[in-house]
């Protein structure tokens, strides 16, 4: 039993905790400074490329999101590896290999449009499925080395990847599309093109036909949950009734005819966009705020849903400006490819403050912790490599559905390198990665692909300087991320697993 003296005690606070509170707010600039380093190098580049270049702004901005709508999905199926604790999944060209083995089978059966690109889906999922687990058990033998693992692992797969489309296509398994053949009648041609069957198949798919989708989603999961709770006697769910009347009423108003008119299409302004974003967000707080009344949360903190419907009304001031509205009126999206990458950052949050999600986060924090704490480690790095590999895989089909070819030989070479380097400038590290890095990571990235050619040609008046320059910064990137873990590895070593 404690003492008088000792319960009256104070409680010592951490080392970290009390240097934070003596942090003056110019030391903690310079701390912000130093941890988003990358980032702030290459908004300067990108700046720069981009005056230099002479490219209109217009004309840099559409393109962007062109290449956002193509990388961001992959990119941000990088984030559940990194806060696992397995480090940069260079793994995810096995996911890629997975993805164009379906598009292959899709193309090669004569399959077209969505129901092609939903054949290459379902035989890519259960492949990367099984890819992630083989990935997940090697890992779970290389604690502490699963990057370079990775990597290897990559140019393995590479290797049978390239036996399977050299010689077993055509040799041992037949091709029903004999223009698919390398001229000899063994092996794939070098080059696929998927224009008048898949390409632009999930670009194509308009905002009606999307809305359609997530209510019948929305009304299949609500019947399932009001059933599975009448039948345990809970009582009628009224929250989970008022999501289901909500999605009724806003799939009804699909019918009037002015906005049926509207969400008849398959691409979307920028501005309109922003529209709908910054009226979701308004809503968003207004909800939180409600709920809050109906449900006192005491960790519940006011200010932040208020912050996000002042940035609404603030961002869609901006639209107003000359500037602005010149570029958001002109530039436009696919609708289906930013959907499921919007989905993909809320299925990130939501998944990392599931059970699993939390599981995860200890084992990437502490091995030693994650045990003592009864976690199944291993099941939970396998778990993590299994959804990095199909979402992977899943964005693979995203970028070549929107490109239009489908190099055969080459196309996922470099998945794992581009949206690795991306995932970095954004200010990720090897241990800490989040959606807001990811998506300022490729935006960042690929305004420097955009406007490096044309920088390279104007200073050096030959176009391939920017292309080897990009080239350099990707790698240059990796290795300074890598090097830099190694460095806080040793200045500030971490707790390892005993065996």
């Amino acid at each position: 039993m404690k003492s008088k003296k000792e319960i009256n005690q104070p409680a010592v606070s951490p080392p970290e905790l009390v240097l934070a509170a003596r942090e003056t707010p110019l030391q903690k600039l310079l701390g912000w400074l130093f941890e988003n380093k990358v980032m702030l190098l290459f908004v300067a580049l990108s700046v720069g490329a981009v005056i230099v270049s002479g490219n209109t702004t217009s004309f840099v901005v559409e393109n962007v999101f062109i290449r956002f709508g193509r990388n961001g999905f992959t990119v941000l199926s990088l984030l559940i590896p990194v806060l696992a604790g397995m480090g940069l999944n260079f793994s995810i060209v096995i996911g890629a290999i997975a993805a164009q083995v379906g598009l292959f089978f899709a193309v090669d059966w004569g399959m077209s449009g969505m129901m092609g690109m939903l054949i290459a889906y379902l035989i890519a999922t259960p492949l990367s499925v099984l890819f992630g687990f083989g990935v997940g058990r090697l890992f779970n033998k290389m604690k502490g080395a699963e990057m370079i693992a990775g990597l290897i692992l990559g140019y393995f797969a590479d290797g049978l990847y390239q036996l399977f489309f050299l010689y077993i296509l055509g040799g041992v398994l037949p091709v029903k599309t004999k223009s698919l053949i390398i001229p000899g009648g063994i092996g794939i041609k070098n080059t696929i093109d998927l224009t008048g069957n898949m390409k632009y198949a999930l670009d194509l798919v308009k905002m009606v036909d999307l809305i359609l989708v997530l209510f019948i989603a929305i009304a299949v999961i609500s019947v399932i949950r009001i059933a599975m709770q009448l039948k345990n006697k809970e009582g009628l769910p009224k929250k989970t009734l008022a999501v289901l009347v909500l999605s009724a009423v806003i799939y009804g108003i699909t019918y009037i005819p002015a906005v049926e008119r509207y969400l008849m299409t398959d691409r979307l302004p920028v501005v309109n966009a922003i529209e709908i974003g910054c009226v979701i967000a308004v809503l968003y707080g207004i909800w939180k705020l409600v709920n809050q009344k109906l449900q006192p949360d005491p960790r519940f903190r006011k200010s932040r849903p208020l912050i996000i419907m002042i940035g609404a009304v603030i961002i869609y001031a901006l639209t107003y400006v000359p500037f602005v509205e010149n570029i958001v009126t002109r530039s436009t999206i696919a609708v289906l490819p930013f959907a499921l990458i919007a989905g993909l950052c809320v299925f990130n949050q939501v998944f990392l403050r599931t059970r699993i999600g939390q599981n995860m986060r200890t084992v990437g924090q502490s091995l030693v912790i994650a045990n003592a704490s009864g976690i199944h480690v291993d099941k939970v790095r396998v778990l993590a490599m299994i959804i990095s590999t199909v979402l992977a895989s899943w964005g693979q089909l995203i970028y070549l559905q929107n490109l239009g070819t489908f190099a055969t030989y080459g196309a996922h070479l470099q998945v794992g390198q581009f949206a690795i380097a991306a995932l970095l400038v954004g200010g990720a590290s090897v241990q800490k990665a989040t959606n807001k890095q990811a998506i300022t990571g490729v935006i960042l990235f690929h305004t420097l692909f955009i406007v490096a050619p044309e920088a390279g040609k104007v200073l050096f008046n030959n176009a391939m300087i920017g292309e080897y320059f990009r080239v350099f910064v990707s790698y240059g990137v990796i290795a300074v991320a890598l090097a830099m873990h190694a460095w806080q590895r040793k200045m500030k070593p971490e707790l390892e697993l005993a065996e």
